[in-house]
């Protein structure tokens, strides 16, 4: 089956897919815009790679769309992939493909039908114009139906985790430190401020309910780059917690297995409910460690509350420190949650399904089905 995508290059989920896809016999072609080249060389190079003469935007819309109509007839793809329901969708129904699936991705869908009119009308265009809808999640499909305003088919493919990489290690850590761990981009829509603020709270309710010895032990190691990184700085220096938290840069998606296996608990604070899939909180759950995360819609699905991991209210620091305390006490407890989400993982994410899932809607599309 040869294969079209319209994605972002620089995407770990783009590479993701791509890679995957060409590795199950698929023939992919990539499309993207030029600021949206893969400057990394991750992606597979068996991939071909088509980038568009022009940034996106209203102007030279059309001129790209031709563009993408020239490429489109020299490939002859089975199926044509847009991920993201604003420009790459755009993309697709201004060049009028055939066999067409458009895959929302979550800010596309939660939150750029809301900046206006506009806005709104355009998204609900390019959903309608594609022949097969696909969300990560079933919390995004349904959000995906308010946008719509009516009850479509929505083809759930879960941007799961390669078990065989995301494996739990064999040994402990031989160290008494207690480390909490987050691997996320440095932005408000990812409220490490009130991670930050919960380790504070955590620390002094430890000493001053006699855990002293414990509360020394607190790390907390924050992974990623963004343009908040100075202000969470601040705040750590502010808080007095420069001994205990550390912002460590970004990571290589390569390197996350590894990065992981250093952690105790895995705690994300996201305050948005365009975190529409968790998969942050699902390789940490591969690798059967417990998590704590804020309730946003991705999170509430992925995360089985009490059973593999604690769901608190989000922006709330004091909640996420209660969620921690018990955690950081009771290491048989830590173990049992990230037994049990590992066992999700194996049975909800396996990145191998998931692949399989993606040929099925692939499929459906290549054969005319529609949503």
């Amino acid at each position: 089956m040869t294969v079209l995508l319209l994605s972002d290059a620089r995407s770990i989920h783009t590479v993701r897919w791509a890679n995957a896809l060409t590795d199950s016999g698929c023939k992919i072609h990539l499309v993207y815009f030029p600021n949206h080249e893969n400057v990394s060389g991750d992606l597979d190079p068996r991939v071909g790679l088509h980038p568009l003469p022009f940034l996106d935007g209203r102007v030279h819309k059309l001129l790209n769309a031709w563009a993408l109509h020239r490429i489109y007839r020299k490939i002859r793809p089975d199926v044509v992939n847009a991920h993201y329901a604003s420009n790459y969708g755009t993309l697709m129904r201004t060049a009028h493909l055939r066999h067409t699936v458009l895959s929302v991705w979550g800010r596309d869908i939660y939150d750029i039908p809301y900046e206006g009119w506009r806005s709104m009308y355009v998204i609900r265009k390019n959903l309608k114009s594609a022949q097969l809808l696909a969300s990560t999640s079933h919390c995004m499909a349904e959000q995906t139906r308010r946008v719509l305003g009516r009850n479509v088919k929505v083809a759930i493919t879960p941007f799961g985790v390669d078990l065989n990489r995301f494996t739990p290690p064999l040994s402990k850590k031989n160290t008494k430190e207690i480390v909490i761990g987050c691997i996320k981009t440095l932005e408000e829509k990812y409220g490490m401020k009130y991670l930050i603020q919960a380790v504070r709270l955590l620390i002094d309710h430890l000493s001053e309910t006699g855990n002293s010895d414990v509360s020394s032990c607190i790390r907390c190691r924050i992974y990623g780059s963004g343009s908040q990184r100075k202000e969470l700085e601040e705040l750590i220096t502010q808080l007095n917690l420069s001994d205990s938290v550390r912002l460590m840069g970004s990571v290589p998606h390569n390197q996350v297995p590894d990065v992981l296996s250093q952690m105790d608990i895995f705690c994300v604070a996201s305050v948005l409910d365009s975190e529409s899939f968790g998969v942050a909180a699902v390789e940490a759950s591969a690798m059967a460690l417990p998590v704590v995360v804020s309730d946003v819609d991705g999170f509430r699905e992925v995360v089985e509350d009490k059973v593999t991991g604690l769901i608190v209210p989000r922006q709330d620091p004091a909640a996420m420190a209660h969620a921690l305390e018990q955690l950081v006490l009771n290491p048989n407890l830590r173990t049992e949650l990230g037994v049990q989400g590992r066992r999700r993982v194996e049975a909800l994410y396996n990145w191998e399904d998931n692949v399989k899932q993606m040929l099925q809607v692939y499929d459906s599309a290549s054969k005319g089905e529609h949503k």
